[in-house]
């Protein structure tokens, strides 16, 4: 299963572990179940892991920095790297370049990119999240002096009298590398979780996004493995009595739909609304619900628009069973994913991690973490209820 679906293999998106089942039917399911068996044997054992696991930095902007595959020539990019339109226009070999294309924060981020970054000697292409540049503050926090940065949701303290601060106080810009890009053309790159550091410079704060248990706390005790294991064999059975034929029909119809009335769509309506999935029938019970106003809102009240909602209701009826076990897994898997969550928390970071709130800042975990298997498939682990809560809710420094 290869889930860096978007863009033909550009790392431009993750899907969350507990939604793959929805994205790719019975074998995302499968898949993510085979996920979170290995990241419990990960921490129940010593024993070479079949995953590697790397950190969501909330870094903003995406940046793309290296060789160009033709030319030879450095330059950097956004996302946009990869937008369908005239090929020069996505990247930026001089400041000229980039005053043509972008302007403000981003066109002063992007200089200093191309300045610093074209020090590194890089020989590939690398991707990144953008942590600061003369965006960095110092910030008293419970007495200690930090510095502080807040690319995105998340603000990052790290204590001024450290190494890593000594680092950051002499850097102009802050990065953390997390994919590799190879390929002959731009077109033609496909990219690779991992990244190597490239040549040290003083003014360039860097690092992987390998997951680092600093503190090694980050282990399952017998008694941790055996209740993740009970949650996991629970889903398991869950998941062999989700009917596969008529799931994927579901699925299919849904595909016909237009964009808002979705059952993942649906879904993630919890999560934005910090609430955890309630019973299966009640949660099944609003979506038809959903649907029929969503409908009438947006496609009106007519006896056209009435006979497509009974239509269509008839096709979530036909699957109300189904969807029942669907939802119950995804219950077991998000369980089952906290647990694993929790002992990822429990590492001690190079930086502490906070939101700002009306009440002064609030501790949080890092944004979630990325589990990459042996063939390049990955998906994120992230707490829905705590970051996409704060990401749909809390102010942020740089909007993506």
């Amino acid at each position: 299963m290869e889930f860096l679906t978007e863009a033909a293999g550009k790392n431009l998106h993750l899907e969350h572990l507990e939604d793959e089942i929805l994205n790719f039917g019975i074998a995302g399911g499968r898949s993510s179940i085979n996920f979170l068996q290995a990241l419990r044997d990960m921490f129940a054992s010593s024993s070479k892991s079949k995953l590697n696991v790397t950190v969501k930095w909330d870094g903003a902007p995406a940046v793309f920095a290296g060789p160009h595959p033709e030319t030879g020539k450095f330059f950097v990019a956004t996302k946009s790297l990869f937008r369908k339109r005239k090929a020069d226009t996505a990247y930026y070999h001089t400041d000229e370049d980039i005053d043509n294309d972008k302007s403000g924060e981003l066109a002063a981020k992007l200089k200093v990119s191309l300045a610093e970054f074209s020090k590194l000697g890089m020989n590939e292409i690398l991707q990144g999240d953008l942590m600061f540049t003369d965006d960095v503050s110092t910030t008293d926090i419970d007495g200690v002096s930090h510095y502080t940065f807040q690319p995105n949701t998340i603000m990052y303290a790290v204590a001024v009298d450290s190494k890593i601060g000594r680092e950051i106080n002499n850097a102009k810009i802050g990065v953390v590398w997390h994919t590799t890009y190879k390929g002959d053309s731009i077109e033609n790159l496909k990219a690779s979780f991992g990244a190597s550091i490239p040549r040290k410079s003083t003014t360039v704060w860097q690092d992987d996004a390998k997951f680092k248990d600093v503190s090694g706390k980050a282990s399952f005790t017998a008694k941790d493995t055996i209740a993740v294991t009970k949650v996991l064999s629970n889903a398991g059975t869950k998941f062999q009595k989700i009917n596969s034929g008529k799931f994927n029909a579901f699925l299919k119809w849904q595909d016909t739909l237009p964009p808002g009335v979705g059952f993942k769509t649906y879904l993630n309506t919890y999560t934005r609304a910090g609430r955890a999935l309630p019973d299966s029938g009640k949660v099944i019970q609003m979506y038809f619900k959903h649907f029929n106003d969503w409908w009438i809102k947006n496609k009106g009240d007519t006896p056209t628009s009435k006979h497509n909602i009974k239509r269509h209701l008839a096709e979530i009826r036909k699957a109300t069973t189904t969807l029942k076990d669907v939802v119950d897994f995804i219950k077991y898997m998000v369980e089952a994913k906290t647990m694993i969550l929790k002992q990822l928390d429990s590492a001690k970071g190079i930086a502490k991690t906070f939101v700002k709130t009306d009440k002064g800042l609030k501790v949080v975990n890092p944004e979630g973490y990325v589990a990459i298997d042996k063939t390049g498939g990955a998906v994120k682990i992230v707490d829905k209820l705590e970051f996409s809560f704060n990401n749909f809710t809390v102010a942020k420094n740089w909007d993506k």
